[in-house]
């Protein structure tokens, strides 16, 4: 038995020696046959990263679905508003559509789509018609035309108002200054009109232009107000003190060996609730990681929020002055601290901060500007697609 089984295995080393494939191939457990990738539909299926460009700012449980909606709506009327502003600034107020179709960020529609399809969704506000030249043209209809001479009205009404706004945020920021070019970037955040800036030599009391080194024009305070110097926070807390103590949080760190009792953590807290520190003071000299510091700005915020026309404001206007109103990058942890009075929406990179407490329940302005009246008119007269639905409303507005 033994050379039998010799014999076997020197046959098949020489048969692996003259056909190396031919025991292989014949070989009754070859795995060849095996998949060795998983087929893309078996395979499971990972959620992706949470992106702060997409990241809710609010959880569903926290979210105040009527301020989540006025973001919605500026989003569907961003090619409104900024088309106005854009064509307004335009000789006779009109605009080649080829050209107009390269201009996709200051029209304000997305980029690769058709500017054509926009005017369409708002009839009564623009229409395009063909000139001697043979080309098409972007323009205004005789309605727009009315309400922007109306707007004009406004804008001279509210003059004064205006610049005392002006002036208080000059009064706020660190050195009494700020470029004419941020205001102007700036303007309808606060409702200044447009020749704001050749409206300034009328009151030589109230402002002077300065060139700095590097040839920026910057807008300075002449003369401080103690009048103005009087935050919205300032004039609350005279009519309802403990209203607005409750507004702001801000907790004191202690040991645990002081054993305070609860009524007296309560006390220690409530001496440290509301921000004393002025927006109108010399906050900015405080350092930066203080609790007076974040007080400070803290109550800065919300002075500014109370100048803005519907008191809230994106973080890319906020950021606009953070060297003037020493703003730091934690501003938006900051923020979430305090929500008895700011409601931040949004994602967490694109976020809108409100004051909530001017908005009512519906998330209706408790108090309007006749700026935000006028803009609400504005917006119903976009969102109505077709003429034919009300012939009389162009006569109904006229009248």
């Amino acid at each position: 038995m033994a050379w039998r089984f010799s014999y076997f295995v020197s046959t098949v080393k020489s048969s692996k020696t003259l056909n190396p494939n031919s025991f292989s191939s014949t070989a009754p457990f070859s795995t060849s046959f095996l998949v060795t990738k998983t087929p893309k539909k078996f395979k499971k299926k990972r959620n992706p990263k949470p992106s702060p460009r997409t990241t809710p700012v609010q959880t569903q449980p926290n979210r105040i679905p009527s301020l989540e909606r006025i973001l919605h709506r500026d989003a569907l009327l961003r090619f409104v508003t900024r088309s106005k502003h854009f064509l307004s600034a335009q000789p006779e107020h009109v605009l080649r559509l080829d050209d107009a179709g390269k201009l996709h960020r200051e029209l304000g529609f997305p980029r690769g789509r058709k500017v054509s399809r926009f005017l369409q969704h708002h009839p009564l506000l623009f229409q395009t018609y063909r000139h001697t030249d043979g080309k098409s043209w972007l323009g205004f209809t005789d309605l727009m035309e009315d309400l922007l001479a109306e707007e004009n009205s406004l804008m001279d009404a509210m003059e004064l108002n205006r610049v005392e706004k002006v002036r208080k945020l000059l009064m706020m920021s660190a050195r009494n200054r700020i470029p004419l070019s941020k205001i102007h970037h700036r303007r309808t955040l606060f409702g200044i009109p447009d020749d704001f800036r050749d409206r300034v030599a009328k009151y030589p009391d109230f402002f002077k232009i300065a060139v700095d080194s590097d040839g920026k024009r910057v807008l300075e305070l002449v003369k401080w107000d103690p009048l103005l110097a009087v935050s919205a926070l300032e004039r609350e807390f005279v009519v309802d003190e403990d209203s607005a103590k409750r507004k702001f949080r801000f907790p004191v760190k202690y040991g645990k060996d002081l054993d305070l009792e609860l009524d007296d953590n309560r006390k220690l807290n409530l001496l440290n609730s509301l921000p004393l520190v002025s927006p109108y003071s010399d906050g900015h000299r405080f350092d930066l990681w203080t609790l007076e510091a974040e007080k400070y700005r803290v109550g800065l915020i919300h002075e500014f929020l109370s100048l803005t026309l519907e008191k809230r404001a994106s973080i890319h206007e906020l950021v606009e002055f953070k060297e003037e109103f020493s703003l730091t990058k934690h501003t938006y942890q900051m923020l979430r601290k305090q929500p008895r009075a700011f409601y931040l929406a949004g994602t967490e990179m694109n976020w809108t901060v409100f004051l909530k407490d001017a908005y009512d329940e519906n998330g209706v302005l408790i108090e309007k500007d006749p700026q935000v009246v006028f803009n609400e008119k504005l917006y119903k007269y976009a969102q109505i697609d077709q003429m034919e639905h009300d012939p009389g409303v162009e006569e109904q507005h006229l009248t």
